[in-house]
């Protein structure tokens, strides 16, 4: 803003001010408008809409081959199904470590390393590095092509955003639509029926099942209301002014398919992380929500993402696109009723304590069950029988890698971020809080070089069998 300042004191006024008008109209979404700091997206929009959509439109060739070009320089895409492995309905899970490595490098060698020198020698996997969005400078709600369709034929809603697309292949996201376990009917298994659960649906679904205020809980869950790209204002990114999303359009059937967005809480947009959904499935023994928001409650959770995740957490974005102001005492509360009965996958080689029956349990599965608890460390933090601790913890991965920008996203430091639950864990690829790790295989690698505990190549197969049956 100073240069283009002390710039328009050599500039006629008019051709000053069409340059300032410019910069406005190609900002994205909570970018440094004309040059200067501000934690706010515009709100008072230049551009017409049929320009905007018509140049997003030419660019998403070039955004899309951007980012798939990434993925392709860091992972091996292959679709390499585990055999005899699958997810509790049925999808096959990918197996293998799909990070790649430098030229030259084993994992082995890697993690003989200490951090510093794998910093110095620039050698931490791309595959490790935080994943930037699918187009990181513009952010927001992105979904998978398969959910699309499905709300298209239930609900005649269109997902589609016409500046992007998903970009993570099929198979290595969850199955859909997801089974859907509840805590209070163990004896029903999916009491989704193998549907997508959706405002179609959800009565006659669930009347019967779950009592008044649940449903209604439950309605309000599939309810679309206005999104940062799904609305009816001039910056939106649909074709036609949108309804708006649901929560379930993420955590679908309360669990997750993999919808991707960019965190609310940081400032500015290089900064912001990618999000993985994260499953609700066991969210009734979880006392932290949010990757690093920490909010306390599952009310809390779900006030906030109405109010200020679904945009941007800018207030005055909320009110132009028509904020969903939820009343706690009944709304809230009753959404949050329905989302504390969302159970997780059974799990019929575990016991009571969470830990394996040895009845029923492999070789390599009670091996990794030792790794797990003993070399692997992986007990300090994900504690059974839920595996998790209920809290946060730095693993202060910046040790391992110069900063850098890649593809709009500033990779330094993530800071705490909440322990998720491992139960289930299966059933929930990918991995981290910002999708980076693809399998089990993959987070197996990542923490053996976060942790230094210098696994060996078995102890790595038989810790990612025994996580498979969590």
């Amino acid at each position: 803003m100073t240069q283009s300042i002390k710039a328009s004191r050599y500039l006629p006024a008019k051709i000053f001010a069409a340059m300032l008008i410019g910069a406005v109209l190609l900002a994205p979404a909570h970018a440094e408008e004309s040059g200067g700091k501000t934690s706010y997206a515009p709100v008072d929009i230049k551009e017409d809409f049929a320009k905007t959509m018509a140049r997003m439109k030419a660019e998403k060739p070039k955004v899309m081959a951007r980012q798939q070009d990434l993925l392709k320089e860091r992972y091996n895409l292959s679709n390499r199904p585990a055999k005899g492995v699958t997810m509790s309905s049925g999808k096959p899970i990918q197996e293998g470590v799909r990070a790649k490595l430098p030229t030259g490098m084993t994992w082995d060698k890697l993690a003989a390393m200490s951090p510093d020198e794998i910093r110095q020698k620039d050698l931490w996997p791309a595959g490790f590095f935080p994943l930037p969005h699918p187009n990181h400078p513009e952010g927001g709600m992105v979904f998978p092509q398969f959910h699309i369709d499905e709300i298209k034929k239930q609900e005649a809603r269109d997902l589609t955003r016409f500046d992007l697309d998903f970009d993570l292949p099929d198979h290595f996201l969850p199955e859909f639509p997801a089974p859907m376990y509840l805590t209070t009917r163990p004896d029903l298994g999916d009491v989704s029926q193998g549907k997508l659960v959706t405002i179609d649906n959800y009565y006659e679904l669930f009347n019967g099942i779950l009592n008044p205020k649940q449903i209604e809980g439950l309605r309000l869950l599939v309810t679309p209301f206005p999104q940062q790209q799904f609305n009816q204002t001039e910056d939106r990114r649909t074709v036609r002014p949108s309804r708006g999303v649901v929560c379930f359009d993420c955590h679908a059937n309360g669990h997750t398919n993999a919808a991707t967005h960019l965190a609310g809480d940081v400032r500015p947009q290089p900064f912001r992380h990618r999000i993985d959904t994260p499953s609700l499935r066991g969210v009734n023994i979880q006392r932290l929500f949010g990757s690093q928001r920490a909010l306390k409650s599952v009310e809390d959770f779900t006030e906030f993402e109405q109010r200020a995740a679904y945009f941007d957490g800018d207030p005055v974005i909320a009110t132009k696109k028509g904020v969903n102001i939820l009343e706690r005492g009944s709304q809230v509360h009753f959404m949050a009723e329905l989302q504390e009965l969302l159970d997780f996958p059974p799990a019929p080689k575990l016991g009571i304590d969470g830990k394996l029956d040895a009845r029923k349990a492999s070789e390599s599965e009670k091996r990794g069950q030792a790794v797990f608890f003993g070399k692997g460390q992986c007990s300090t933090c994900h504690i059974p029988p839920y595996y998790t601790d209920n809290s946060m913890h730095n693993l202060k991965v910046e040790r391992f890698f110069k900063p850098r920008t890649i593809n709009g996203r500033f990779a330094n430091q993530d800071g705490p971020i909440k322990t998720f639950p491992l139960r289930g864990i299966k059933d929930s690829p990918p991995y981290l809080h910002d999708d980076r790790l693809l399998t089990l295989e993959d987070t197996v690698e990542f923490f053996n070089l976060i942790l230094e505990t210098k696994l060996n190549e078995q102890e790595k197969k038989d810790l990612v069998d025994f996580m498979r049956v969590l």
